[in-house]
């Protein structure tokens, strides 16, 4: 008896490494990091483009939010920004087109890597600046700028790409990166913990219990951007509305790492972020929350998507490539099944 509990929790303990080891680091093409760069570089460079429109009365000293004020309403003693050390009009412009041109080149994908770093650090700095405008989109951006930083964002769609392609005559392989599936499964894990506690905090408020929190949203005079005041005759609707909500954020964590229900789960993001977006007024929410929903989309519908070429053509390259990657690193675990095979002769 203590012999098979013990070679239970052997195996059970090879099993947890192995299903561990294979999530983190079996290398992945960096087509869906790539495609996230684009569409968070391009939000990151809108968004703080708006800031242009009152920029002196929101950063500098003499704004309407003074420094001291700003450090002193943010809830960590240490919250970091270069905007603290900028007092003339000039330097902060000077900055400020600073920091639009990395977000540019960071969409564009021209030294990627590195526009990936100043780009946190620079959302970093505007947001805590001004931490009276911080919101759910600031935090989304903020996100993903910083798991951006940890794979190569710009090994696929980018300027960087396109010059390698140029100076190396014949177009190099994209080969799959463990740093890219690293990068991929942190936003995905990110995601998750954001709708489960959106939807353990839902069940805080009694109108998501009785079923009637959707029509409070949508008959909020603030965010109406659609005229949906029609609902208050299909009350049945509401509150399937309501319920679906919670269930899905609740569920989200575990329901959308099954191949098979992924596309469901996904599914249903599409038209309550666009909901949001396009019926609440909160476009670029709404947007950037399905940016981060694109991490679960394969590397191989991605280059179908983009590239234009047949998904198991996609799938199949991705598992050429995966094993000249995988062949190139000489620290494999290769000897316990030479060993099993020898045991075996």
């Amino acid at each position: 008896m203590k012999r098979l509990a013990v070679d239970y929790l052997r195996d059970l303990t090879a099993w947890l490494a192995d299903g561990w080891n294979r999530f983190w680091f079996t290398p992945s093409d960096p087509a869906t990091l790539s495609a996230i760069r684009i569409m968070a570089g391009a939000m990151l460079f809108y968004t703080h483009l708006v800031w242009s429109i009152g920029l002196e009365d929101f950063f500098l000293p003499t704004g309407w939010v003074s420094a001291d004020a700003a450090s002193a309403a943010q809830p960590d003693p240490y919250a970091w920004s270069y905007f603290w050390w900028i007092s003339s009009p000039g330097t902060l412009w000077a900055v400020h087109i600073a920091a639009l041109v990395v977000f540019f080149l960071l969409t564009v994908g021209l030294f990627s890597r590195t526009m990936s770093v100043l780009s946190f650090f620079a959302a970093v700095s505007y947001v805590n600046r001004v931490p009276g405008a911080q919101f759910g989109l600031d935090q989304i951006n903020l996100m993903l700028s910083m798991y951006l930083m940890v794979g190569p964002c710009g090994d696929r769609y980018s300027l960087d790409r396109l010059l390698a392609d140029r100076e190396g005559g014949s177009r190099p392989p994209v080969l799959p990166s463990i740093s890219a599936n690293i990068a991929i499964r942190l936003i995905q894990l990110h995601m998750c913990v954001i709708y489960f506690f959106a939807g353990l905090s839902k069940l805080q408020g009694e109108t998501w219990w009785r079923g009637d929190a959707f029509w409070g949203a949508v008959a909020n005079m603030e965010y109406q951007s659609w005229d949906l005041t029609w609902l208050a005759g299909w009350p049945l609707l509401v509150a399937v509305l309501t319920h679906v909500t919670v269930f899905w954020e609740l569920s989200f964590c575990a329901l959308v790492w099954p191949a098979k229900l992924r596309p469901a789960i996904l599914a249903v993001a599409v038209p309550l972020h666009l909901g949001i977006a396009f019926g609440m007024g909160m476009i670029t929410f709404g947007l950037i929350m399905l940016v981060g929903c694109f991490s679960f989309v394969s590397p191989s519908l991605v280059r179908m998507m983009i590239e234009r070429q047949p998904a198991e053509q996609g799938r199949g390259e991705e598992v050429v490539e995966s094993r000249q990657s995988t062949a190139a690193r000489p620290n494999q675990r290769r000897r316990p099944a030479a060993a099993r095979t020898s045991k075996s002769g």
